[in-house]
């Protein structure tokens, strides 16, 4: 039996993983994963920044836009969707690109996520917190009872807030203390590409790209789904600046610029998510030789 390959390609917002992935997905006449967690949900069409109709129609494309907001996924989840995908994909090609930069799913799929515990009365509470209070005492809370965590986390994320709270609050011990990190057993090879570029090079990408999707719409499409604000999928950067803008508190320019701003303190925490990955190999999402010299090593091409 020949073996089979996951190129996973990840890295910071707009560093360009996607051209990448294209690239290399029509050299090798192979499929596409994608490991976003928002370019998934149909009603972000331009917020979440996914493939255009045009890079679709390249390569077949999978967990991009095939469910609503209203139909949620956990990273827990979004693994045993991956594995069972990836099975079928294999079945018709010895080549599968991964591609996204949502830390959490890309270790769902890749090393699979740690058993943690659950409490429901627990959650409830702490939903309740966040609806009477709102996402503020709950980090206070979480800096205070495992900073190490809190450090890392999105903490503008209230379900990863919150879910890191219940398992505290449930076991008694950090929720860092429980990542143990012993990455399961995946019946394919795994090549790992972490693409970055030069810090100011990449933030003037953000910046420019914040740009392009105003031009697409992102106001219009924000303000169509700003009565569902309190979804999970809309907490997050490019539609949680929108909603002061709605009220009136900030103006077209200011709402913008934080949105630049947090979209550049997004990949700063992305990058440093990605270090954690032990094999990874770090690449300029321009350098396709290093790309194919990668590919030749571990036996891809």
């Amino acid at each position: 039996m020949s073996k089979t390959y996951l190129i996973n390609i990840c890295g910071p917002t707009a560093v360009g993983k996607t051209g990448v992935a294209l690239y290399w997905a029509e050299k090798l006449g192979c499929p596409i994963l994608s490991t976003d967690s928002r370019q998934c949900y149909k009603e972000l069409a331009i917020g979440s920044a996914p493939p255009s109709e045009e890079e679709i129609q390249r390569a077949d494309h999978h967990f991009i836009a095939d469910r609503s907001i209203h139909d949620p996924i956990t990273a827990g989840e979004y693994e045993r969707f991956a594995l069972e995908r990836l099975q079928t994909l294999f079945t018709e090609n010895n080549v599968v690109i991964a591609v996204g930069g949502s830390g959490m799913y890309i270790d769902a799929l890749l090393n699979g996520l740690d058993p943690l515990p659950t409490d429901a009365d627990i959650k409830a509470g702490l939903d309740e917190q966040f609806s009477e209070d709102g996402l503020e005492p709950l980090v206070a809370k979480l800096q205070e009872l495992d900073p190490v965590y809190a450090e890392k986390v999105d903490v503008n994320n209230p379900r990863r807030v919150i879910r890191a709270l219940e398992v505290i609050m449930a076991s008694g011990k950090k929720y860092s203390e429980q990542l143990n990190n012993s990455p399961k057993e995946r019946p394919f090879e795994i090549v790992n590409w972490v693409l970055n570029m030069d810090r100011e090079k990449l933030y003037d990408r953000i910046n420019r790209r914040v740009h392009l999707m105003i031009a697409d719409g992102l106001e219009a499409e924000a303000r169509l789904l700003k009565s569902h604000a309190e979804l999970p999928s809309l907490q997050t950067v490019g539609y949680r600046e929108w909603w002061p803008y709605f009220k009136g508190e900030y103006d077209l320019d200011r709402t913008i610029e934080l949105i630049q701003q947090y979209s550049r303190r997004y990949a700063k925490r992305q990058l440093t998510y990605f270090k954690r990955f032990e094999n990874a190999l770090w690449l300029d999402p321009n350098d396709i030789n290093s790309q194919e010299e990668s590919l030749r090593k571990s036996g891809v091409l």
